[in-house]
């Protein structure tokens, strides 16, 4: 295992039944042995929103952390993408979306097919000046039809 993964670990494991954790950034490095960023690192990309935790950090007297578990539903982070995607997109931008969508199984493997598809250059052959714009609409509306 890599440290980031025995790091995830520890930290999911201090969890047990709570639904809320306080670590100290210093104490944790220093029992792993690491560096103060390798734990902000583990933090950052593996407690978030989407992942069902909310991470509160705090600076100085050792980085204080609190990490909640929180219950989002599919729905709920597709709904908050939704929000977030604004009224156009690049097909880069989406492409990242739906890769992160099947990393963190919030679309299967044909959905992810039918989104990429429909929101490609190769379908989009319309004047290059509308084309981010219509996308967001496509992306946005399927993902609508996605939610529960």
């Amino acid at each position: 295992m890599r440290m980031s993964d025995i790091i995830e670990e520890f930290i999911k494991d201090l969890f047990d039944d709570e639904k809320e954790i306080e670590i100290q950034r210093n104490d944790l490095a220093q029992k792993f042995n690491c560096v103060p960023s390798q734990i902000n690192y583990v933090i950052s990309t593996r407690f978030k929103p989407s992942q069902g935790y909310y991470v509160e950090s705090r600076r100085g007297g050792g980085g204080h952390i609190t990490i909640r578990k929180v219950n989002n539903t599919k729905s709920d982070y597709l709904l908050h993408i939704i929000k977030n995607i604004g009224n156009s997109i690049s097909n880069n931008e989406a492409e990242i979306l739906i890769s992160d969508f099947l990393t963190y199984d919030l679309l299967n493997l044909k959905e992810a097919k039918l989104l990429r598809v429909a929101t490609s250059d190769n379908v989009l052959d319309i004047p290059k000046e509308y084309r981010d714009y219509v996308r967001a609409n496509i992306l946005k509306n399927m993902l609508l039809n996605l939610t529960d």
